[in-house]
């Protein structure tokens, strides 16, 4: 199934879109994300919507839903973010039906852990909000752990006995 994988660098199209005709990455530069007020309702929104008329970039980028479909039969489009790194690269992709709204209080969640694990050695527990505890990585001995994380770091105990699950504050 055509798509793209976490750590692609993804296709440079061309795509038509609300602020005319762009070049995916001339337009992302060496950006981070642009930011929207949804409650500043007199503004434009400040990125581009593209459009997809023929679906040849849902079908590259592998955003179809196969069991959702219009009245001519077509496959919708699938409901999908993709977090893009500065690199070109793919750092997250969240795929829903059709049929689903997105979660967008997940998708700022996400946002936050990428932003703080592409900088520092750590990684983030399921439902992880900023100013929580972050997980040392495992590939840090404690030897190394303790160096970087001068505040220290605790050991959660689990049945195997191996000691890798280490909570720290930042």
């Amino acid at each position: 199934m055509p798509g793209i994988l976490l750590g692609d660098v993804l296709p440079n199209f061309d795509a038509e879109t609300t602020i005319g005709k762009i070049k995916f990455h001339e337009f992302l530069g060496n950006s981070d994300i642009v930011s929207f007020n949804q409650d500043k309702t007199c503004c434009p929104v400040p990125f581009p919507i593209i459009a997809d008329d023929k679906r040849e970039l849902s079908v590259l980028l592998g955003m179809l839903d196969p069991d959702e479909r219009d009245k001519d039969g077509m496959p919708l489009t699938a409901r999908c973010v993709f977090v893009v790194g500065p690199d070109k690269r793919l750092k997250l992709s969240i795929l829903y039906p059709a049929t689903t709204g997105r979660n967008f209080d997940e998708i700022l969640r996400v946002i936050d852990s990428l932003q703080l694990t592409a900088t520092k050695k750590v990684a983030t527990p399921v439902d992880w909000k900023p100013g929580q505890e972050v997980m040392v990585i495992p590939s840090l001995s404690d030897e190394e752990a303790n160096k970087l994380f001068p505040a220290g770091f605790t050991l959660k105990e689990v049945p195997s006995g191996k000691k890798y699950m280490r909570y720290t504050k930042l």
